[in-house]
């Protein structure tokens, strides 16, 4: 079997491998010919991924990537693992999936199985990515090719994560496109959970997504009610997760980030008002989890007047650009709202993170574009007013962190286990 994959970043690439590794021929497609010549070259450009892996299929002839969207009538499968944002209104941007779709439709030969992969609203698939295809092949779908939807479950960060293992919910256009659907995936993944339709297997993704959402802001509520009672949340939780039934922590932070919790929730709000629904938990879980970076501005205050300072002139040290510890993924990451709220208001802001040297352009703070990493040494650290903890890598020293550090903003509770001076800590 010979599958593509269209979209090789963060998802599509670890698929990819997976589907290679298990004897698979893989086809890479990306628009982006940096990425394509790097994976031909064997090397990788997310951290988590050695490039000893892509080399290993590279030279086995198992992977290879190209820009060339027309050579999808080489293969069995085409698998579609694009971003799908929001829009600066907060609506969903399918683009993405809909140019991917025109871009292979006219090359789409019979019998070809098609899935999206990327994470969006129920009747994506089978409404607007259908048509596209429809329209640009000549061909129908549910007769002249396949159709189907399956959400990506990456975790990147976990070591534990492995996507052979991960079980893969799939849901088809009609059951014939189930049944080839299944038959492709079962090539390289373990466990496969057939669902009724496309549209379920996309309310899967967002249920997933939503549930995290609403949790993490139930408890970043939390933090604010028992942070004015006295009460450390982090303890509240860890005595709380005992319980061996009933309960599942979850951690507060400065905000959400990555590509799916502080999005996905809004794709099924945005899809709701079409049948007239509200979507009040999404849209509270959206609102808290929104405000936690000025909570964190607001103690960061409170941290530097009991120095005797202001943020106006401070020079301010944000600990953690990814959006979560030990990765290099810093899409939609709280710290750029942090960098942003902290220098509008007089802030000489600086960044720390040993897994991002340099930030790369993006799309919501191109302004932070090519700003580098500072030095991790005792006499940078010292002379920095406040240092903020955003995210809580492993890689990093906290103990050091202590001692060099007059003044640290935890939002990760990192400095927990960390003995310091009284009143050097504050907790956010």
């Amino acid at each position: 079997m010979k599958i593509a994959i269209i979209g090789l970043g963060y998802v599509g690439l670890p698929l990819g491998l997976q589907f290679a590794r298990s004897g698979v021929e893989v086809l890479g497609l990306d628009i982006d010919s940096r990425k394509i010549d790097a994976l031909n070259a064997g090397k990788s450009y997310i951290e988590h991924i050695p490039s000893e892996s892509v080399r290993e299929q590279v030279d086995a002839g198992r992977f290879s990537a190209s820009t060339d969207f027309s050579r999808v009538k080489e293969v069995y499968g085409a698998l579609i693992a694009v971003p799908t944002p929001l829009n600066k209104n907060r609506e969903p941007d399918i683009s993405y999936v809909l140019k991917s779709g025109e871009a292979i439709a006219p090359h789409i030969p019979k019998g070809l199985v098609v899935i999206l992969e990327s994470t969006t609203y129920p009747g994506t698939t089978d409404e607007e990515l259908r048509a596209v295809l429809e329209k640009g092949s000549g061909l129908k779908a549910g007769e002249d090719f396949h159709l189907a939807y399956s959400p990506e479950r990456e975790d990147p960060g976990n070591p534990d994560s492995r996507v052979h293992y991960i079980p893969k919910v799939v849901g088809g256009l009609t059951p014939a496109c189930l049944a080839k659907a299944v038959e492709l995936y079962s090539k390289g993944i373990k466990t496969i959970v057939p669902v009724s339709s496309c549209r379920a297997a996309e309310a899967t993704k967002l249920l997933e997504n939503i549930f995290r959402s609403v949790n993490i802001a139930l408890v970043n509520e939390l933090k604010q009610v028992y942070a004015a009672m006295g009460i450390d949340v982090w303890e509240v939780i860890n005595a709380a997760k005992t319980k061996p039934f009933g309960f599942m922590p979850f951690y507060p932070g400065p905000g959400l980030g990555g590509h799916c919790i502080p999005i996905d929730p809004f794709y099924l709000t945005w899809k709701a008002r079409e049948f007239g629904q509200t979507t009040k938990f999404i849209e509270l879980a959206g609102e808290v989890n929104t405000e936690m970076p000025m909570y964190v501005v607001h103690q960061t205050v409170e941290a530097l007047n009991s120095h005797k300072k202001s943020i106006n002139g401070s020079r301010i040290l944000i600990l953690g650009l990814a959006y979560k510890p030990n990765v290099d993924d810093d899409r939609e990451s709280p710290s750029y709202i942090l960098l942003d709220l902290f220098k509008s208001r007089g802030g000489e802001m600086s960044y720390y993170d040993p897994h991002v040297p340099e930030i790369r352009p993006n799309r919501e703070h191109p302004h932070w574009a090519g700003t580098k990493c500072v030095e991790w040494s005792r006499e940078n650290i010292s002379s920095y007013d406040v240092v903020i903890i955003a995210t809580d890598h492993q890689r990093v020293n906290y103990a050091e962190l202590g001692e060099w550090s007059p003044l640290i903003v935890d939002t990760r509770n990192a400095m927990g286990g960390i003995k310091t001076t009284p009143g050097k800590v504050w907790k956010a």
